[in-house]
């Protein structure tokens, strides 16, 4: 079989494959770029980022509609159809997904359906629908992402078990539902279910909801889960789970057995990299499956780089992205790292939860001094009119240089202002140029700068800071 060469390969079409790809046909590269799936974008975009945001969207309106009434405005109670519903959110999808096809072939991204597998540090075969096809390369960049990850004790291919990708595509509005896991997937899919009508417990092993995240970011969305959803168990886990007619039986650790319609087990994901023939190259996996990278995006192959999920770390689109930039400038001769680089991570809850940087319990975990600037939202003009006073913003900032190490925001909107924050972070600004920077009022970006005012003492909005 003939081979045939291209500069660069790209394995996966995520977010960090795409960009890879479309970053180095930028540098006059010729590229190819593999993807198994018939859409391109990835989890995010198919089975994640785009249409769970669609579906909070909806729970979003559902949720202000029932509010308004305390604002004076009355609708008759809404009636969901799943079918439009997944319709709409499908066509979210495709469109996207389409814009990414039609954006690679205007720059001669070479696109191929298949599965990829290592021959060699420099040589690989595709497995296609037409057979296989075998590629050389001067560089590979490896983008082949994650998958949820579900416990054999969970996975009895019963579908009303779920992880989030089943979650997605809406198969009903269970009366019930449990949902194994209180981080970021869990209690945004809860969210949806909750507010579309499902009675939503959440268990989680840790001793609170979102773990990493600050508690007084937590308290907001935990105090809002509680009136949303049914029970939330904290300090406990799943020991099992059994069919039980058209339900699934499942038994807590202290023997207490519960029936639901639907299982919803949100506890992670597991990165691909098994059965792309990695064990023909230099490439080395950790005993988890992650693929060793450097800080250069660089694997111990000196020909094979990759980013995103497969290589571990924050599982977020943003920063494949990032990783892919890297990845490319190095190949290409210039020099990039993600070393320092500032990453936002954001959960669309309700409220929303955002921080970048040091978070304070990083700071106390690593003996790191700090003073924090917080402004609460209950003070803010804006937030009030539009009846989410529920709000805080916080400045985490090194003593005596007055530099922002972090910050964190927990409110309506909170991951459409996290990314002053992160360049604040970035630029190492200072609480100072933070404060004296003028805002728009009344708006919620305007809570980052009374942060600052907070922490010198002299908010027009806030009560002055006590003496030190």
């Amino acid at each position: 079989m003939k081979k045939q060469h291209t500069d660069i390969v790209v394995i996966g079409a995520g977010p960090g494959g795409y960009a890879a790809a479309f970053y180095a046909a930028d540098h006059g590269k010729k590229v190819l770029l593999i993807e198994q799936d018939e859409n391109l974008g990835g989890v995010c975009l198919n089975r994640g980022c785009i249409p769970s945001k669609a579906l909070l969207n909806v729970s979003k309106i559902l949720k202000e509609a029932k509010h308004a009434e305390k604002w004076g405005l009355q609708f008759d109670k809404p009636t969901i159809n799943l079918d439009t519903m997944r319709t709409w959110k499908n066509g979210v999808i495709d469109k996207l997904s389409g814009g990414i096809r039609q954006i690679g072939k205007a720059r001669n991204v070479t696109i191929l359906k298949g599965r990829a597998h290592f021959e060699g540090s420099q040589e690989l075969r595709v497995e296609t629908e037409a057979g296989q096809e075998r590629y050389t390369f001067d560089h590979a960049i490896l983008a082949s992402g994650s998958r949820p990850a579900l416990p054999g004790a969970f996975d009895l291919g019963n579908p009303r078990i779920m992880t989030s990708t089943e979650a997605l595509e809406l198969p009903d509005i269970p009366e019930t539902l449990l949902v194994v896991g209180g981080g970021y997937i869990g209690m945004e899919l809860g969210t949806v279910y909750a507010t579309l009508g499902s009675k939503v417990t959440v268990v989680e092993a840790a001793g609170s909801l979102l773990s990493g995240a600050d508690a007084d970011l937590v308290r907001p969305v935990a105090k809002y889960a509680q009136g949303a959803f049914e029970e939330i168990l904290l300090n406990t886990k799943v020991q099992k789970m059994a069919t039980k007619g058209k339900q699934i039986a499942v038994t807590f650790e202290d023997g207490k057995v519960t029936c639901f319609d639907r299982v919803l087990v949100s506890i992670g994901r597991s990165p691909n990299s098994q059965n792309l023939g990695l064990e023909n190259t230099k490439v080395i996996v950790d005993d988890r499956g992650y693929v060793k990278a450097s800080d250069t995006c660089q694997t111990d192959d000196a020909n094979i780089y990759a980013i995103g999920d497969v290589i571990g770390g924050a599982m977020l689109a943003h920063k494949a992205s990032k990783e892919a930039r890297i990845a490319v400038a190095n190949i290409c001769g210039d020099i990039g790292s993600m070393k320092n680089v500032v990453l936002p991570a954001v959960v669309f809850t309700m409220p929303e939860v955002a921080w970048c940087g040091l978070t304070e319990n990083e700071a106390k975990a690593k003996n790191i001094t700090v003073q924090v600037g917080k402004f609460p939202w209950a003070a803010s003009g804006r937030a009030l009119t539009m009846d989410h006073a529920e709000g805080l913003t916080k400045l985490i900032i090194e003593p005596g240089t007055e530099r922002i190490l972090g910050v964190g925001i927990v409110g309506h909107g909170a991951g459409e202002l996290i990314g002053e924050a992160v360049l604040a972070v970035e630029m190492g600004a200072t609480a100072y140029d933070i404060g004296s920077t003028v805002h728009a009022h009344p708006t919620l970006s305007e809570t980052i700068m009374e942060a600052a005012e907070v922490f010198f003492g002299h908010s027009a909005h806030a009560a002055p800071r006590k003496a030190l």
